[in-house]
């Protein structure tokens, strides 16, 4: 039988047809072997407003019916300039500009190329990001040297002589080392606010010392914001509560509801200022960037979080995952929680009841990915992380979407124990 390629996934682990999504309406998701769960994933983080909006599915089929396809390479379109004003004034930051690419992944990279580039044209060639251990940017080529977990580098030749990684967990001190030994080489620092993998939230801490970095040695700082963004975080960015406005944000995933393959990176005055006054060509493009029908799923999807108070949803949101949370922790198995807002993660006990970062990083691959299933059959979708289960319910998710949670996953583990 032909099948659509699984990522992340070992051959032996790929779905049986009785397990292939077939729908998804509000925050369920219904499955080929007449399963129905409720989904504490919004997808892939990308769906806060709920499945199958009607209102982002209009509007992108009239884009598609009135201007199909239209180009940013050396030209430019009303869709592209609405979008990218809407969406600066979404943010409240003030940026100036916006880059359009198609996913959080090629958004990393045009980031990348965007800040070495920027130290060029001003004669420094500083080269060297640094990103985050733990950190996840995404599997195109520049953020997957920027992605801070051992994936298969060596496997696909990842070029990563030019990054940098260092823990959150020091208080900075990994970071102050480096810059001492290459600060005059380092062009940026990328930081997502709450690493992808594993929910772990950056220190205030260690940001303070991003920002001494940033005013001794003049380095770009780079939010990505891919995951954090449009309210995940209790913030609308989690970016805006830092001292200082990042350089450049990095937003996808929510960014059209999940609907549309697109990215922004909205740069501030001082990237845009200094490519305008050297009058300075960046080579970057992408066939499907910025296309009328992106944009206008960006343009309905703004609509929606602003008429919904997305802002207020994901509060109350976060404030009923809290409470789900502590009933958790009163299960043994359960031995801590991290993230914030609505982007959390539980780290679980080893399947032997052994506690302690040893026991939690004991818990296999294998052993997750069978949880989720089995959180699943109880009709919860979560997403796995390295020591546990991620939960990140949409800004729409109801109280009683989120009462299933508990009796899933506590049943999940009894399962498996008496399995």
């Amino acid at each position: 039988m032909t099948r659509a390629w699984t990522f992340l996934c070992h051959p032996r682990e790929e779905p049986s047809p009785g397990d292939l999504a077939v729908s998804a309406r509000g925050t369920r998701v219904a499955f080929a072997d007449g399963l129905e769960a409720t989904c504490m994933t919004s997808g892939l983080w990308n769906v806060p407003l709920g499945y199958g909006r009607e209102e982002i599915a209009d509007a992108v089929a009239r884009a598609l019916r009135d201007a199909s396809y239209l180009t940013l390479f050396r030209r430019s379109h009303v869709y592209a300039h609405e979008a990218a004003e809407r969406l600066i004034e979404f943010t409240r930051m003030p940026f100036s500009r916006a880059l359009f690419a198609t996913s959080g992944g090629a958004a990393i990279d045009l980031t990348m190329k965007l800040v070495r580039h920027y130290w060029g044209m001003n004669g420094d060639a500083r080269r060297v990001v640094v990103g985050l251990r733990g950190s996840y940017h995404g599997l195109t080529y520049g953020a997957h040297a920027l992605s801070g977990d051992a994936l298969a580098h060596n496997v696909y030749g990842i070029d990563a002589r030019d990054v940098r990684h260092v823990p959150v967990d020091d208080a900075g001190e990994a970071l102050t080392e480096l810059f001492r030994r290459e600060g005059g080489r380092i062009a940026a620092i990328a930081i997502e606010p709450v690493l992808g993998t594993g929910a772990v939230e950056v220190p205030p801490e260690f940001l303070a010392i991003v920002e001494r970095m940033r005013a001794h040695y003049g380095v770009l700082v780079v939010a990505d914001e891919v995951a954090t963004g449009f309210g995940r975080t209790g913030h609308r960015f989690a970016s805006s509560e830092w001292t200082n406005v990042p350089d450049a944000l990095v937003m996808s995933k929510a960014l059209t509801n999940g609907t549309c393959a697109a990215s922004v990176v909205a740069v501030g005055e001082r990237i845009a200022s200094a490519f305008a006054r050297h009058d300075s060509l960046l080579v970057h493009g992408e066939t499907q960037a910025g296309t009328p029908a992106s944009c206008a799923a960006i343009l309905a999807t703004l609509d929606v979080y602003e008429s919904l108070d997305a802002d207020a949803l994901f509060a109350a949101v976060s404030d009923r995952l809290e409470r789900v949370i502590g009933r958790l922790l009163a299960d043994e198995r359960v031995i801590r929680a991290r993230g914030r807002g609505a982007f959390r993660a539980i780290d679980l006990a080893g399947p032997d009841g052994r506690h302690g970062e040893g026991a939690a990083s004991g818990s296999s691959r294998e052993r997750v990915l069978s949880l989720v299933e089995r959180v699943r059959r109880r009709g919860i979708l979560v997403h796995p992380s390295p020591r546990g289960l991620q939960l990140m319910p949409a800004a729409v998710s109801e109280a009683h979407d989120l009462d299933g949670v508990v009796p899933a996953i506590v049943g999940a583990l009894d399962d498996e124990a008496a399995a």
